[in-house]
């Protein structure tokens, strides 16, 4: 009796720079939270919440570079380019595409929202501070606004890749002049409610990127011209900052989105082909392939559980005496990475039973694109309540009911006549 190995990843058409780039960014979103988020004693003896890194007088400058979202959406854009003709090639449409995206997004949130509406329940009914609860829920959901925005991109793929095949160009700077439109109309008149219009064009544009990038465009570039852009895109920001209306801080022009986020994005995007060739020698490394890959297979979990890990973390801490420093101190600057280790090794522990939520599985038929249309709306409702309104009991608990019925909806089997008698 012969026995068949499993056949062996081809990796060779798949580039695993890409890979790399998604995992060093959630990564990356780790260690910013974790430097601005401190909570300790105070001078006093007291229970202090503060943020140390933006008390600093580098924070502002460091953010040009830190702020590594809009490379996120760029590779974002390259995986949805490759997938979508993947998709079509094999005969799929526009609502299956949204629909297995949809999933994708809504699985790994739904055991989230479910945590959230626990726990703040049961710190409500056991009677903890109403502030201490809702200052912890605003730090824990503060994430989730990239559901909300990357919800938007996804469903916009089908358009988007059409408009990019039939004129590149003009898709680009239709997006980039609705942008600077909503930036203008927002400034202009002092209502911020109208920066939340650039949701649907800010980083659709940021992933038109990706396509381009998908394309080859960037590759066809020299490195001296990759350069220039990069450094163009920098020298802009400069002005934009310092004389226009946008903060001097890449976060702060983060929600809503704004103009420099697509520069920064453009940079970005230049700056990581031309890293292409040490990544890819990186990349060769089977430890580095295996890092990547276990990872890289449960990057949803660890991107949204991080930060409850870390609260969770910072409250074990307080309960052992000394061993939590107080924030902005020295010793709380060298605990850092410790404790981005400690997190990083509880998101795994964390991840052999909430990753499985990341796969989607066989799914049967498409439903139809109503269902979809629906369910896309419930998945979409819930992070951006909390990107709007920060996360609260309320919002937790229709969140878990609204991503629940998404997956409901996405995954239902339509009756057939054969179940039906089946059933009978």
């Amino acid at each position: 009796m012969t026995t068949r190995s499993a056949p062996a990843v081809d990796l060779s058409k798949r580039d695993l720079t890409l890979d790399l780039a998604r995992v060093v960014c959630v990564l990356f979103v780790i260690v910013v939270h974790l430097v601005q988020v401190g909570i300790g004693p105070g001078p006093d003896g007291a229970l202090v919440a503060s943020r140390p890194a933006e008390e600093q007088p580098w924070f502002d400058a460091a953010t040009w570079v830190g702020q590594i979202m809009p490379l996120f959406f760029v590779v974002g854009g390259f995986a949805s380019a490759v997938g979508w003709r993947s998709w079509t090639a094999k005969g799929g449409d526009a609502a299956g595409f949204i629909r297995t995206r949809t999933l994708r997004l809504a699985q790994p949130a739904l055991p989230l929202f479910v945590f959230f509406a626990v726990v703040l329940g049961g710190a409500t009914l056991a009677g903890v501070a109403p502030q201490l609860v809702a200052d912890a829920a605003t730090g824990a959901g503060s994430p989730l606004w990239f559901l909300a925005a990357y919800l938007l991109c996804q469903a916009a793929v089908p358009l988007l890749a059409s408009a990019h095949e039939r004129r590149p160009v003009a898709t680009v700077l239709v997006l980039a002049a609705a942008v600077v439109v909503v930036d203008a109309a927002r400034f202009s008149t002092g209502v911020e409610q109208l920066g939340l219009l650039n949701l649907l064009f800010v980083w659709p544009l940021v992933q038109q990127f990706g396509f381009w990038y998908a394309d080859g465009w960037f590759d066809r570039r020299h490195p001296l011209a990759l350069l220039a852009i990069a450094a163009a895109g920098y020298a802009l920001l400069w002005p934009l900052t310092a004389w226009g209306p946008y903060s001097t801080s890449m976060l702060g022009n983060l929600n809503p989105p704004t103009v420099p986020l697509v520069v920064l994005g453009v940079a970005q995007a230049c700056l990581l082909r031309l890293a292409k060739p040490a990544l890819t020698r990186l990349m060769r490394l089977r430890a580095m392939q295996g890092i990547v890959f276990v990872l890289g297979s449960r990057l949803m979990t660890i991107y949204l559980w991080h930060l409850p890990v870390m609260l969770v973390l910072t409250g074990v801490t307080l309960l052992i005496p000394g061993a939590a420093p107080a924030p902005a101190s020295e010793a709380w600057w060298w605990s850092r990475p410790l404790m981005f280790l400690a997190v990083l090794a509880v998101l795994l522990l964390l991840s052999l039973a909430i990753a499985r939520w990341e796969a989607i599985g066989t799914l049967g038929p498409v439903p139809p694109g109503a269902v979809v249309a629906l369910a896309w709306l419930c998945a979409f409702a819930p992070p951006f309540a909390v990107m709007e309104w920060f996360l609260d009991l309320p919002i937790a608990v229709v969140g878990a009911v609204l991503l629940a019925t998404a997956v409901v909806l996405l995954r239902r089997r339509p009756r057939t006549p054969s179940s039906v008698r089946s059933e009978a």
